[in-house]
């Protein structure tokens, strides 16, 4: 599998890859969270090919798809009649990447007792094959993903909290699309032309209404529904243009309508502000709540307040 194109218009994700180049040059652990569909395995592909590991492989593991036996074989390998169906010797996932880099995603949702054995692994860089007494060394650096609350899972037992402290040693948090609206386009311009060569049909673009549509509405799928939806109008459109009916969103606030203008601009300006609005809102108007959901600095915020003349209706 190759690699996917990272699209980084926004300043929030400018930013977050220039974080990736300082954590790249290291070894170490990095945990990568966010909601699901927000690219977290892109982001881990860029860690790995701005480090000097880039030459090597990179190992990518679902940890969700498969029950704990297969995952464990799948992870360290197993050897010749460890169980009814190994019959042959496998090398795992760690195996294959030594040298490179592995990408466990979803890794809250392997067992305490897998996590135990993956502790292991980060703590020694070894491991045994399912069905083996010998030890396996490999020089392997691990990215990890998940979508869950991991601390929350900590609190309940159901993950390990040393296992957590030991991958959580840099942390790389990626917003959702609804906090960087000004990637929407970008993204959109790009599926529209993947989409057009699969379909084999031909679009100028998105009308200004589709736009319109896209930067107003929340996008609670992220970037991969986002993706979805741009293959889908391309599938159903029938003009030149994409239009706001070939999206198939549901009805949203429209910057176009409140603004009056078509520029690309003001719509971004207006979805910022409701969005904003939206959050302080459901934080009580809190600004130190608002930012940290935000995952903005306080002092940032209370800028984009004014900037945007958001006001508390109960001041």
């Amino acid at each position: 599998m190759g690699y996917h194109t990272l699209i980084a218009k926004s300043p929030i994700i400018v930013e977050k890859l220039a974080v990736i180049d300082r954590v790249a040059k290291t070894d170490a652990s990095v945990l990568i969270l966010g909601e699901s569909g927000v690219g977290k395995e892109l982001f881990a592909e860029q860690i790995h090919l701005r480090s000097p590991r880039r030459d090597a492989s990179f190992v990518r593991v679902n940890c969700a798809a498969l029950p704990e036996g297969l995952l464990e074989s799948e992870l360290f390998g197993h050897v010749k009649g460890a169980f009814t169906s190994a019959v042959t010797n496998r090398q795992g996932r760690f195996e294959l990447a030594d040298g490179g880099t592995i990408f466990l995603d979803e890794i809250g949702d392997i067992t305490v007792p897998l996590q135990a054995k993956l502790l292991r692994v980060i703590q020694q860089r070894t491991f045994e094959k399912v069905g083996s007494d010998v030890s396996i060394t490999v020089n392997v650096r691990i990215l990890a993903a998940t979508n869950k609350d991991i601390e929350a899972l900590v609190a309940q037992g159901k993950f390990r909290s040393d296992l957590y402290y030991r991958l959580n040693v840099l942390p790389l948090y990626i917003p959702p699309l609804r906090q960087r609206p000004e990637d929407i386009p970008e993204l959109a311009a790009f599926f529209l032309k993947q989409s057009m060569l699969e379909t084999k049909k031909r679009f100028d673009g998105f009308s200004d209404a589709a736009m319109d549509a896209m930067l107003s509405y929340a996008w609670p799928g992220n970037v991969r529904e986002l993706e979805n939806c741009v293959e889908r109008s391309c599938v159903i459109g029938k003009n030149k243009w994409i239009d706001a009916e070939d999206l198939f969103l549901k009805k949203a606030v429209s910057s176009f309508q409140e603004t009056g203008s078509r520029n690309l601009k003001a719509a971004i300006t207006v979805f910022k502000a409701h969005f904003i609005q939206k959050v302080l809102e459901e934080n009580n108007w809190n600004q130190t709540e608002t930012a940290k959901v935000l995952d903005i600095q306080r002092t940032y915020l209370s800028r984009l307040i004014k900037e945007l003349d958001i006001v508390n209706p109960k001041e």
